[in-house]
């Protein structure tokens, strides 16, 4: 049982990327998901959540109209589009189940010039 983000990198601010959780060992689509960002030094921050039918989400201010979370339960993938990029958004981000039931081990995700 796990869950593998990808799509990270080093990217400059204003810039965009999409990170991928794609689920292996359980049936994903029974499960609400959150991706969860961990910046150095600080405790984890909630940043979106997604229904197990997707009909539903949700969005922390801080990123509110410039990520999008959407998920494809055929392809047991969740995503995390992320547009207009900031400094302040540089962090682990890790997707798990809604009470944390699945974790993966994260992807970076470096905002710089």
């Amino acid at each position: 049982v796990q869950l593998v983000e990808s799509g990270g990198g080093l990217v400059q601010p204003g810039g965009s990327l999409r990170l991928s959780c794609t689920a292996a060992g359980f049936a994903i689509g029974a499960y609400g998901m959150k991706w969860v960002r961990q910046a150095p030094g600080k405790g984890p921050e909630w940043v979106s959540s997604i229904t197990s039918n997707g009909g539903s989400k949700r969005y922390a201010d801080s990123v509110k109209g410039r990520f999008t979370i959407s998920r494809n339960n055929a392809e047991k993938t969740v995503y995390l589009q992320m547009n207009s990029l900031k400094p302040e958004d540089t962090a682990v981000y890790y997707c798990a189940t809604e009470r944390e039931t699945y974790k993966g081990q994260g992807t970076q995700v470096t905002v710089s010039s």
